[in-house]
């Protein structure tokens, strides 16, 4: 289980600077929505170097969104685009035979 204080979150730059933190992002990590799915997609494949955080194959990660109800609240694009994408990261591992590695927890 993954916890991110979304209080931490007040804009796109702070959004990326909160999750690449947190999930140990590459440094070459391209601050955008596209590269943020990228990073999680392999959160199953440590040889990938793309987060320090990982998971076991098979298993999923509980990502859980501290005061989401207020980061729905001043951030709603960043809010979607943060359950779209997490949504997609499953999504493109299906459409590839792999098992879905990422799920969100929040009350919102």
């Amino acid at each position: 289980m993954m916890r991110i204080d979304a209080n931490s979150i007040v804009d796109i730059e702070s959004f990326h600077s909160v999750f690449a933190a947190a999930f140990g992002f590459p440094s070459f990590y391209g601050c955008n929505m596209d590269a943020w799915i990228d990073c999680l997609s392999d959160l199953d494949d440590p040889s990938s170097g793309m987060t320090t955080v990982h998971v076991e194959s098979g298993r999923t990660l509980a990502l859980v969104i501290e005061h989401a109800q207020e980061f729905k609240a001043r951030c709603p694009d960043l809010f979607c685009a943060l359950v779209e994408c997490a949504a997609f990261v499953n999504w493109r591992r299906v459409e590839a035979g792999q098992a879905p590695v990422l799920a969100l927890a929040f009350h919102a």
